[in-house]
Order: C-alpha cells, then sequence, then structure tokens
C-alpha cells in the first residue's frame, strides 16, 4: 500500500512538473512574440523618421539652407532622439527594476506610438517658420525617451523566461529581430507612398506613414496587455529583493559594464545608421540613384537580418558571446572600405549587392548584443543597468554617425573617410568587447557576480 502510495504521489509529481514545463514554455513563447512584435512597433516609429529626415525634412524644415547644410541640420534633429535615449533608459529602467517589466514595456510603447503619430500634425517652415523644427526636435525626443526605455523591457521579458542556461543568446536575439521587423515597415510604408508625385509626397504623402503608427500602437498593446512578468523579477518581488533607487544604485557599483556595454556598440550602432540613414542622403545627391531603388534595397537588407540575427544569436550559444561579437567588429571595420567602394562603382545591380549585405556584420554582433549585456547585470538591476549601458552608444554612436558621415564627406569629398571613421568604431569595440566577462551558459538567476 506504501509503496503504491510512493508511486502515486511520485507519478502526481511528474505530471504538475510536465505541466510546469509546458506553461513555462507556452509563456516563453507569449513573451517572446511580445516583445518582438512590440519591438518591431517601436522601430517602425524611430526607423520612419530617420527614413524621412534623409528625403524630405531638409527640404520642409530648412529650405532656405544650403542643400549639404540642410541635411546636416535634419540630422541634427534626428541626432536629439538619440541624445534622448539615455534619459529613456534611466527613467523606465528605474521603473522596470521597480514594478516590473511587462507595465514598463507598455507605457513605453504609448510613449512612442503618440509622439510619431504627432509628427504627422507638424507645420513645416512654410506655415510656421523656424517652429516646425523645434516641435520636431521635441518630438523626437519623446520619441528618443520611448526607445531608450523599450530595449531593456524586450530582451528581459524574453530571455528570462528562458528555460536553459545555452539557450539565451537566441531566445535574447528575437527582440533584436523587430530592428529588422521596424526597418522593412518602415521602408515599405515610405516607398509605397512614395510612388505619388514628388510633389505630393512632399506636401502631404510623407505625414501617412507616422498616422499609422497609432494602428499599430493598437496592435501592439493588446498583444502586450496578454503576458505574465517574467519568472525573475517575481522572484525578486517575492524574495522581497527589489531595489529602491536600481538607476543609483546600478551607477554606483558598476559603472565598468555600463561604459563596456556602451563602447563594444560603437561598431555595430555608428556603421548601422550609416548604412540605413546616411545612406540616402549620399546615394541620391553623389550617387544619384533613385529614391525608390534605395528603399527597395535597404528594405531587401531588412530581410536577410530576419535570419541572420537570430542565427548570430544561436551560434553565440554555441561559440560564446565575446567570440561571437568580436568576429563581427572585424567584419564590420574591413566591410566599410568594400561597401564604398562598391556604392561608387555607380553601377545600380553592384550597389544594390553592397546595401544588401550591409547588415550582415552588424548582425553578427547584434544577434548575440542583448544577452552579452544583459546578462553583464544581476537581476535587480538588470533593467536599469543594461538600458543604461545600450542607451548610451546613442550618444557616441549612432547619433552623430550620419552628421559625422555627413561631414567628413563635405570636407574632405571621400568616402573613404567615413570608411576610416567606421574602422576605428570596430577597434574601439574590439577593446571594450575583450574587457567584457562572458556569461555564456552561466547561471544568472541570482545574484552572482561579486564585483
Amino acid at each position: 500500500m506504501a509503496k503504491s502510495q510512493a508511486s502515486f504521489a511520485n507519478a502526481a509529481e511528474f505530471f504538475n512538473s510536465l505541466l510546469g514545463a509546458q506553461e513555462h514554455q507556452l509563456q516563453l513563447q507569449r513573451a517572446v512574440v511580445a516583445s518582438t512584435i512590440g519591438t518591431a512597433i517601436e522601430w517602425y516609429d524611430f526607423f520612419l523618421y530617420s527614413t524621412v529626415t534623409g528625403l524630405v525634412f531638409a527640404k520642409l524644415f530648412f529650405p532656405h539652407s544650403d542643400p549639404w547644410v540642410g541635411t546636416l541640420e535634419a540630422f541634427a534633429i534626428y541626432a536629439v532622439g538619440f541624445i534622448a535615449r539615455p534619459v529613456g533608459a534611466a527613467i523606465f529602467g528605474h521603473y522596470g527594476d521597480r514594478i516590473g517589466r511587462k507595465s514598463t514595456l507598455i507605457a513605453t510603447l504609448l510613449l512612442m506610438g503618440l509622439a510619431t503619430a504627432a509628427v504627422a500634425l507638424v507645420p513645416t517652415y512654410e506655415h510656421i517658420g523656424i517652429w516646425g523644427a523645434v516641435i520636431l526636435t521635441v518630438l523626437r525626443f519623446i520619441q528618443g525617451v520611448g526607445v531608450g526605455g523599450e530595449w531593456g523591457g524586450s530582451v528581459l521579458m524574453s530571455m528570462e523566461w528562458a528555460r536553459s542556461d545555452r539557450s539565451r543568446g537566441l531566445v535574447a536575439s528575437w527582440p533584436q529581430f523587430g530592428v529588422p521587423c521596424g526597418l522593412f515597415l518602415a521602408n515599405l510604408v515610405v516607398l509605397s507612398f512614395s510612388q505619388m508625385s514628388g510633389q505630393q509626397f512632399l506636401a502631404w504623402g510623407w505625414r501617412i506613414p507616422f498616422a499609422l503608427s497609432l494602428v499599430l500602437v493598437a496592435i501592439g498593446l493588446y498583444i502586450r496587455l496578454g503576458i505574465m512578468e517574467t519568472p525573475v523579477f517575481t522572484k525578486l518581488l517575492a524574495e522581497r529583493k527589489v531595489e529602491r533607487t536600481p538607476m543609483l544604485t546600478v551607477i554606483r557599483q558598476h559603472p565598468k559594464e555600463i561604459l563596456l556595454s556602451a563602447f563594444a556598440r560603437m561598431a555595430e550602432q555608428a556603421p548601422f545608421y550609416i548604412f540605413t540613414a546616411f545612406v540616402f542622403s549620399y546615394g541620391i545627391g553623389t550617387l544619384h540613384v533613385s529614391r525608390n531603388f534605395l528603399l527597395t534595397s535597404v528594405l531587401a537588407a531588412s530581410v536577410l537580418s530576419f535570419i541572420s540575427i537570430p542565427v548570430f544569436g544561436h551560434l553565440s550559444d554555441q561559440i560564446g558571446r565575446k567570440n561571437m561579437y568580436m568576429i563581427g567588429a572585424v567584419a564590420t571595420g574591413v566591410f566599410g572600405f568594400i561597401y564604398f567602394a562598391m556604392l561608387n562603382t555607380g553601377s545600380e545591380a553592384v550597389i544594390f549587392v553592397a546595401v544588401f549585405l550591409s547588415l550582415v556584420p552588424h548582425d553578427m554582433m547584434y544577434g548575440p548584443q542583448a544577452a552579452l549585456i544583459a546578462e553583464s547585470f544581476t537581476g535587480r538591476l538588470r533593467y536599469s543597468g543594461s538600458s543604461l549601458g545600450y542607451q548610451l552608444a546613442s550618444i557616441i554612436a549612432g547619433g552623430p554617425a550620419p552628421l559625422i558621415a555627413t561631414w567628413l564627406f563635405g570636407t574632405t569629398h571621400s568616402s573613404s573617410a567615413i570608411a576610416i571613421y567606421i574602422a576605428i568604431c570596430s577597434v574601439i569595440t574590439l577593446i571594450a568587447t575583450a574587457m567584457m566577462t562572458d556569461y555564456t551558459g552561466r547561471d544568472i538567476s541570482g545574484e552572482y557576480q561579486a564585483r
């Protein structure tokens, strides 16, 4: 009798563990989908601005400037969104570690989406003079704050549901997958509306893609409201280990990890915005290729990233996060010279191939990057630390990149200067990554990293 009761108890325990495993897997799938789709929507908003900046903003908001100066001015407003990102990281990183990943992600989605939709209503220089650019700058800042808080939450929402320590690179790469999705959607929508006449597109056609953001936000909210909080944060709540001032604590205790995370992004972020934003002004103004041709090329590059980002995230689980990342940094530094050499042939076929392949070296880093950075911080400080480190790169890399590229080309009249700039970024990344700790395959659920 005792044996049968013991057998029954063992069977019940096995059945309950099986149900638990199935429920956990279901929640993991929901978290990955919610993070990826939500991130895709937020990056649609952000990339839409970058795409339109190179196409129309210089003409609409700085019509009396020299074309080169007007482009610089338009990209300066574009850079404001990057300056705002660390502000968003500080604000939402604090709340992400205080009240949870889910609630914070809902707030960032609303902030980003409403600011983007408002861009559709901004009057141009013709109607209110320089105030149009001022309003655009404010909205761009709000956009940047939203994006600054989005990334950390999306990555943690996925990564903290991972069942195996050997799969975090792949799981955390899916929110990164939202970037090419957003890039694809932004370029697709602009390409669709740019089929109208040039005058119509300048007059009102560019506004419609921004207004469509409201529809995407509604979809994103519906999805995110249906997910559960991550097991890591739930455990922190249950054990009363939630940090009172997570942002201040992580700055005080882990400045090295924050700075290394930022510098590790130099070779990933700066070239990305040269390849996806600066290429429009360079391609149209210097290479004299059509707007639609460039939109189609970037569209194709983003589709390729659908495959390469998760592949390189998975590879980082096999060969180590740092190894994969450093291979990508070297590839990016070399590819910068190849990229501009191909563009400067003037052949549309060669230009298309250059743009199509341009994001692969970037993806070698971007796939494993989420896990590499997030693993560097313990659970109670992870949202704050990873967000701040990730978004600080916006000030030193992503935001200035199109500005620096435009200035370098305008000063030297040579794309080689831009390629050298990319190579310098790669060297900085290699040094920073070499100094980081690799937590591939190691348990990150507890209070680890006694620094």
